[in-house]
């Protein structure tokens, strides 16, 4: 929250800044409340007439490190009752291994587990509260494991500017959170979103696949139809004949013309239920492979997915080819640029020109006209 202060006199104009977990929701209200975009209309006039105060798109999400602390109250039998040994059951249940088989007290140092129904109808609010808010950061992580207790010493030397609830140097347990658990607090809030009309930054590791699956299972029944060559060709046929038919100058004479019935599009299955998708979704730091991203791109998804790449995370010790790759691969239209750092000012604004380089590079962009195609992507991003 101290890095905050040096918001206004960075070099990049305006952040996304992302919320994970409970102690986190109301810091980001609070930095959107005094440095928040008030009004979209403002940030697409030529030139802007926003405000030097105008610098935070806000956004609120519960990110799948901490999803164990959630537990789902809207199905018939939650994983959790309130008590000391419901508690123990819920962790049981949604991390593996089941942390009671290994270290009973394991479990009863974590956070008494709160109902996702909560946490939804907060984060209603406070996109209610912020009209240009995202939900985000959310996802899955197959690789992330709990860190371990605090230990007094480690409680005495903690850095008291950080927010509380982050790893912060403890070592890693064994446990990790169920993909089935992440998933379904996942698609409650893709599904908030979608009732809301809001884009999402999804993270994803070492998930790929269960990933597309639970997205798509939010816009299944809602695909866009795809016409075959054939279909188009037929189309077009039947169009240039009706149009011939009835044309006041043609030279068919015949006294009862035979008419043919204007062709039709063919149409889609009726969607079952409303949308309740995201109408924009962007992979955060995106360390899928080229295919994946094509899976993605295909004309009957009904979301419009984009990719967001950062030097902290994409160009790291390894996969940097495979990102390389991708960002060949995705249209210049949906490419967005992160620097996944928690710590605003002038080492987020040096992170940010790296990638922007870096991606220019990759795409063979000029500078300028590299940074313009970003900042319109990112417009469209959040705008829709």
């Amino acid at each position: 929250m101290a890095s905050t202060e040096s918001i206004p006199d960075m070099k990049t104009r305006i952040l996304t800044v992302m919320a994970t977990r409970s102690e986190d929701q109301e810091l980001v209200c609070e930095v959107a409340s005094r440095h928040g975009v008030s009004d979209g209309k403002a940030l697409l006039s030529t030139p802007p007439t926003f405000t030097e105060q105008d610098r935070i798109i806000p956004c609120f999400g519960w990110h799948p490190w901490f999803s164990y602390q959630l537990y789902d109250d809207t199905v018939s039998n939650p994983t959790y009752d309130g008590t000391p040994a419901g508690k123990i059951a819920h962790y049981d249940q949604v991390l593996a291994p089941p942390p009671s088989s290994k270290d009973a007290s394991f479990s009863n140092g974590l956070c008494d587990p709160q109902p996702l129904s909560k946490f939804l109808n907060e984060t209603r609010r406070r996109l209610e509260q912020f009209p240009l808010a995202l939900v985000g950061e959310i996802g899955l992580d197959k690789a992330f494991r709990l860190p371990t207790a605090w230990t007094s010493t480690q409680e005495i030397s903690r850095e008291g500017g950080l927010t509380p609830g982050g790893r912060e140097g403890r070592r890693l347990s064994p446990y990790r959170v169920q993909m089935a658990h992440q998933a379904a607090i996942l698609r409650a809030q893709l599904q908030l979103a979608g009732q809301m009309g809001r884009a999402v930054s999804v993270h994803g590791v070492q998930a790929h696949g269960i990933l597309y699956e639970t997205l798509a299972s939010c816009w299944k029944g809602h695909e866009k139809e795809v016409l075959s060559r054939r279909q188009k060709h037929q189309i077009a046929q039947g169009a240039e004949d009706f149009w011939s038919d009835t044309d006041e100058d043609s030279d068919d004479y015949d006294a009862q013309p035979k008419k043919k019935s204007k062709p039709q599009k063919p149409t889609a299955d009726i969607a079952k239920g409303p949308a309740l998708f995201p109408p924009r979704i962007c992979l955060h730091s995106y360390s899928g492979h080229v295919e994946q991203v094509k899976l993605y791109l295909h004309p009957t998804i009904p979301a419009k997915v984009y990719f967001s790449f950062s030097t902290a995370i994409n160009w790291g010790n390894t996969g940097s080819e495979k990102t390389d790759e991708a960002i060949r691969a995705i249209p210049d239209d949906r490419i967005l640029v992160e620097s996944d750092l928690h710590t605003a000012g002038e080492q987020m604004d040096s992170s940010l020109e790296e990638v922007c380089r870096k991606i220019c590079q990759l795409k063979g962009w000029g500078l300028r006209q590299g940074v313009e195609i970003l900042g319109r992507n990112w417009l469209e991003f959040i705008l829709g």
